[in-house]
């Protein structure tokens, strides 16, 4: 972050020592550690409200393309009145017969379905 190279950290050192003495070196270093602490929350949370700004505007610009979009096609395709006619699908019967219509009782059933089963072949003796 500060580019800082193992001969400067080394100098820095050397002077914090002369200028600070060895017995209140490790009393300010850990200040300083509660310093950098502070300043790294005030960072994250300043960090946490800039990302919840940014995603906020980018909700408002997605909703309005969206509400465009929506608006086009609305347009191109406007929704079918009750008097006007439903087109049926040309390979199934009409939706007006669907089974929803009639019972499961009521719809034939194959051939195949209503035949008794084959009956068991007769076993063989010491078989």
């Amino acid at each position: 972050m500060f580019d800082l190279s193992i001969s400067e950290i080394a100098i820095i050192v050397v002077i914090a020592i002369v200028v600070i003495g060895p017995k209140e070196l490790p009393r300010a270093l850990a200040t300083a550690g509660r310093w950098m602490a502070k300043a790294r929350g005030v960072m994250g949370n300043f960090r946490t409200g800039f990302d919840a700004m940014v995603r906020e505007a980018e909700l408002q610009e997605m909703e309005k393309k969206w509400a465009s979009e929506n608006e086009r096609i609305m347009l191109e395709h406007p929704t079918v009145s009750d008097d006007e006619p439903v087109m049926e699908p040309l390979d199934g019967p009409p939706a007006s017969e669907g089974i929803g219509d009639k019972g499961q009782a009521d719809l034939p059933l194959d051939d195949a379905a209503s035949e008794q089963p084959p009956e068991k072949p007769a076993e063989k003796p010491g078989a």
